[in-house]
């Protein structure tokens, strides 16, 4: 035991999450150094504190991180009032390298910071190389009476030890170890399949086929992929395009510059390694790309509607708001403002100049208790200012493959998706399609501020910000969260304002007129048939596809009841965790994906229902209580949940240390 004089205190977990706690708990202790206990802080984690599983330093440049280098930042700039004892943000460690580079960089992080700007996106090794570099200035800066420690191994279980009061951890190498309080800031963990892959994966097995499950991209080993063979790629979001990378440019193909538009301007050699990719999703196509901005939100854009003051409002109802009732027709509006201003302001030619004083008055009236036939009445404003073929078709966009049966003011309630989709004769012709979104995506990100679709995205993406603190600050019904939020918005937003950096689909759209990349088509079907994998659309008339290789390009499932982490299966086991119930629109519960937490600072409330005293959560596994929680903190943030995280990691601080 411990003796009467010292608080120690378990971090399961050392990445960005577990980092951000130890950086709190340091910045408080260093305003309260006449504590008469010492603090000794254990971390535990089989991967080096800082960077932690996903931003290893040693994974491929060619993962990129999402978000540009102004974005990130681990230590907080904004939201805490313990200012920090060392670090910076992402930024500025960039720029600082270039003067005095850290002894800790490797000639690869040197040649990329050397090239590197505020508005380039990084790549993930660089960004792990600043966690690692935020930890060994924490480390050096422990204030008096502080001791770390790092345990490069797993935590197998946490139990509550009812003698001494605490918790005893059991790891998977070295003694056990005892804690008055313990975080867990687990990030990204293994998870169970679904029984659809499951069968996909024992048929794949009896067939002597390669079936790769979802995984942390940098988990994988890519050379089992052999060249010149079709290899299907489920799922066509960010993890695609790591896929793609890794099997084309990562076996020596290259890109040239064609000197022609955007959309066009890249031309890909084959270093004949490649083998045949075909990528499927739901939509058929793939999450559309970043507009190249200077800021991470618009600077053109503004909400008019789901400002902070609205969301005051929602707010004080309780938990009694709904998604689609109370915030979207809010953030639709925002949207639809954003698109013809930008319309009006960069093609002028296309509008008339009564648009937007009509359309102004006509959003403000349907808040105010208009006419219940708005929505026709705005399709017949457009209709009368906007010239045809230009106006927004919010459905169309998240879904570019449908039919004209979708609506053609993209009006349609709740966001709906179009039922609606082109039909396609031969795989050649979805290519030519899917190839034709391209070209005008990456057009789109490189007018910036000066297109209106990307604009009405940026809309979505700044309302997104919004209402992600409105969920952390439980402001809708679970009803809401489980139909609206989750059941349709949060899809329909994902695949048009999280894609990848604007190069990303440049470089697809390369490699789709090399012939390197196919298409599967909307709704794709995957079966184990004649003893090979097959995929096929029923929106394309061709033969399926047919490989030995199929790659789920997934994360690994972020639910923890669906969890292979043994922590979390014996967490759950021994009753000291339980996943959060919510009830349906029916009136039936719902397991949802996340724990079972209490309000800030997140303890978890155990099988019984009580609140377990001293153990707290942050990260991943509070994705029942925050909605995005993976996106890491933001720099000089414009919206409150952009710093949502470190403000967590504060309040926990600030429990352990009271």
């Amino acid at each position: 035991m411990e003796s009467l004089g010292v608080q120690t205190v378990a971090i399961v977990g050392a990445g960005p999450r577990g980092t951000s706690v130890v950086e709190r708990l340091l910045a408080r202790r260093s305003q309260n150094e006449g504590q008469a206990r010492e603090l000794h802080i254990h971390l535990i984690d089989p991967f080096a504190p800082g960077a932690g599983h996903v931003w290893r330093t040693e994974q491929s440049r060619l993962y990129l991180m999402n978000t540009q280098s102004f974005f990130p930042t681990l230590i907080p700039d904004q939201g805490v009032d313990s200012l920090p004892v060392a670090g910076c943000t992402f930024n500025q460690w960039r720029a600082a390298q270039r003067d005095a580079p850290w002894a800790g960089l490797s000639e690869e992080d040197r040649q990329e910071l050397a090239h590197l700007a505020e508005h380039n996106f990084p790549s993930r090794p660089l960004y792990g190389r600043y966690l690692s570099w935020c930890f060994e200035q924490l480390r050096e800066s422990l204030p008096d009476g502080v001791s770390l420690f790092n345990h490069a191994t797993e935590a197998k279980r946490v139990v509550r030890n009812r003698t001494q009061g605490g918790f005893d951890l059991e790891l998977l190498e070295g003694p056990k170890l005892h804690a008055d309080q313990v975080v867990l800031a687990l990030g990204h963990v293994e998870s169970k399949l679904s029984p659809a892959q499951r069968g996909l994966r024992d048929d794949a097995r009896h067939h002597g086929l390669t079936y790769l499950p979802p995984a942390v991209p940098n988990d994988v080993d890519w050379d089992q992929l052999p060249a010149g063979e079709t290899v299907l790629v489920r799922g066509m979001g960010l993890n695609f395009f790591d896929v793609v990378g890794q099997l084309t440019e990562g076996r020596g193909g290259r890109f040239e510059d064609t000197g022609r538009p955007a959309g066009q301007a890249l031309r890909y050699v084959v270093s004949g390694r490649e083998p045949v990719i075909v990528g499927a999703s739901r939509r058929g196509t793939p999450y559309r790309a970043k507009a190249e901005l200077a800021a991470y939100y618009p600077q053109s854009i503004t909400l008019r509607f789901l400002g902070e003051d609205a969301v005051a409002a929602i707010r004080a109802m309780g938990a009694t708001a709904g998604f689609d009732h109370d915030i979207w027709p809010l953030l639709h509006r925002d949207t639809i403002w954003a698109y013809y201003t930008t319309l009006a302001r960069t093609r002028p030619e296309l509008v008339t100049q009564e648009l937007l004083p009509e359309l102004d008055a006509l959003l403000h009236a349907g808040l105010d208790g208009g006419s219940p036939a708005w929505e026709q009445e705005l399709a017949e404003l457009l209709a009368r200012h906007v010239l045809d073929g230009h106006v927004l078709d919010l459905p169309g966009l998240a879904r570019p493959l449908a039919g004209l049966a979708a609506s053609r003011a993209g009006l349609a309630d709740r966001g709906g998706l179009p039922t609606a989709t082109r039909r396609f004769a031969t795989h050649d012709q979805l290519d030519a399609a899917v190839l034709e979104y391209l070209v005008a995506d990456a057009a789109g990100s490189a007018l910036g501020e000066d297109d209106p679709v990307k604009m009405a995205i940026g809309a979505l993406n700044a309302g997104r910000a919004i209402v992600k603190s409105l969920v952390a600050d439980r402001g809708i019904t679970q009803e809401s969260w489980l139909g609206e939020l989750r059941g349709w918005f949060e899809g329909f937003v994902e695949g048009l304002a999280s894609g990848p950096p604007a190069i990303r689909v440049e470089q697809l759209a390369a490699l789709v007129r090399a012939g390197v990349v196919h298409f599967t088509g909307p709704d794709p079907v995957f079966r184990v048939e004649h003893g090979v994998f097959t995929a096929s659309s029923p929106w394309v008339a061709d033969a399926p596809w047919v490989a030995r290789h199929l790659i789920e390009a997934l994360a690994p499932s972020n639910n923890v009841q669906n969890s292979a982490s043994g922590l979390l299966q014996n967490l759950l086991a021994d009753g000291i965790v339980r996943p959060r119930m919510m009830m349906a629109s029916d009136g039936g519960p719902v397991v949802t994906s996340g724990l079972d937490v209490t309000a800030p600072p997140y303890q978890p409330v155990d099988g019984v229902g009580v609140p377990v005293e001293g153990l707290y959560v942050l990260g991943l596994q509070l994705s029942s209580t925050q909605w995005g929680t993976a996106i890491a903190a933001e720099a000089s943030a414009k919206y409150r949940s952009g710093y949502r995280t470190v403000v967590d990691a504060d309040v926990i601080a600030a429990a352990i240390l009271a």
